[in-house]
């Protein structure tokens, strides 16, 4: 139950949306450029990005979306999304990709935990300073996103079925049509 009254019954952010508008068109403005904006990171990864800080922060709502906008956009589907999140050393994704969820992670618990040797070797793997700057404002955004949406304890969807339903809407119209 949330603990303040929002006067809808909508889940996760999209409840926060609702209740207060004027942020929402900040806020899915912002998530429109980093996650679909122009940018030679696909949407997919990162959507995938999102996923896993999400995951790291316990997130439960932005973990289930993002990881359901990610599969819709990533050839390997919802698997691959399943891998990285349950372990990302592992998981079969590029070296690039690899070393900018090792970014995003650092990111996720402090962001001076982000170390030299890590945009090093982001570097090293074909990343660009772009790409590396996109990845950990995707990882503070996102833990922001998070805490706004757990720090309000909103409700998460019973059905998972329900994130596959918002993906298709997300991939369709984006992120300021769709939420804002």
């Amino acid at each position: 139950m949330p603990h303040i009254k929002l006067g809808n019954d909508a889940p996760g952010i999209l409840s926060l949306f609702i209740y207060r508008p004027e942020t929402a068109k900040p806020l899915s403005d912002l998530a429109e450029v980093l996650l679909r904006g122009p940018s030679s990171l696909t949407r997919g990864e990162r959507e995938l990005i999102a996923a896993h800080v999400s995951t790291l922060n316990d997130c439960d709502f932005c973990a289930g979306s993002h990881a359901a906008f990610a599969a819709a956009q990533l050839p390997e589907g919802m698997a691959l999304v399943d891998q990285v999140r349950a372990d990302p050393a592992s998981a079969p994704v590029s070296a690039k990709l690899g070393a900018l969820l090792r970014i995003a992670a650092a990111v996720q618990r402090s962001g001076k935990d982000v170390r030299t040797a890590e945009i090093d070797a982001a570097r090293e793997a074909g990343a660009t300073d772009l790409e590396i700057h996109d990845t950990v404002l995707i990882a503070a955004a996102f833990c922001m996103f998070n805490r706004y949406v757990d720090g309000l304890s909103t409700t998460v969807p019973e059905d998972p079925a329900g994130y596959t339903a918002m993906a298709d809407v997300i991939v369709t119209t984006g992120y300021a049509t769709a939420l804002g």
